[in-house]
């Protein structure tokens, strides 16, 4: 039998919750991409790029202050504290572990929600050097960006679950 899923539980429901229901499915898929690795295996590259898997939910935790609290607030990246570029959100210090990353992500995510709460999806943001954008554009711009890295995910967990390959 098949659970379940938010997106399920509201597809009667208004156009925003089932927004908020897709980007918490997506979310939620990212933070558990890191459930029952190693720290190693988390931080392991398989490709050229930075991308890892606990970098990905990094990334993620960047991706939410950018969108819903640079574009909402109008503060600034240096005075949000993250990095200036998305590249750069990827760089792992020594102090990023599993359970630190997926707690980030968790509290961002959280912080999305209340930014968001008392928008409605027409209504404009202004932070973004784009330009005023609308909610509803927003929203749509996060799970193009999180379908992306539930892709990404989902392809380095299953090489590094399958372990070295032997040539």
């Amino acid at each position: 039998m098949h659970e379940a899923t938010p997106s399920h539980n509201a597809f009667d429901q208004p156009l925003k919750l089932q927004f908020e229901a897709f980007l918490d499915e997506h979310r939620a898929a990212l933070n558990e991409s890191l459930a029952g690795l190693t720290e190693e295996q988390a931080r392991q590259s398989l490709v050229p790029s930075r991308t890892t898997l606990l970098g990905l939910v990094k990334h993620a935790v960047f991706v939410e202050q950018v969108w819903f609290d640079e574009a909402v607030t109008c503060r600034s990246r240096s005075e949000i504290g993250i990095p200036a570029t998305p590249d750069e959100s990827f760089i792992l210090t020594g102090d990023d572990t599993i359970a630190t990353v997926r707690q980030e992500h968790h509290e961002a995510v959280e912080s999305s929600r209340r930014a968001a709460s008392a928008l409605e999806l027409d209504d404009l943001v202004y932070g973004n050097r784009r330009g005023p954008l609308q909610l509803r554009w927003i929203y749509l711009h996060m799970l193009r960006e999180l379908a992306q890295h539930c892709g990404h995910a989902d392809i380095l967990r299953e090489q590094i679950m399958a372990g070295p390959t032997q040539a």
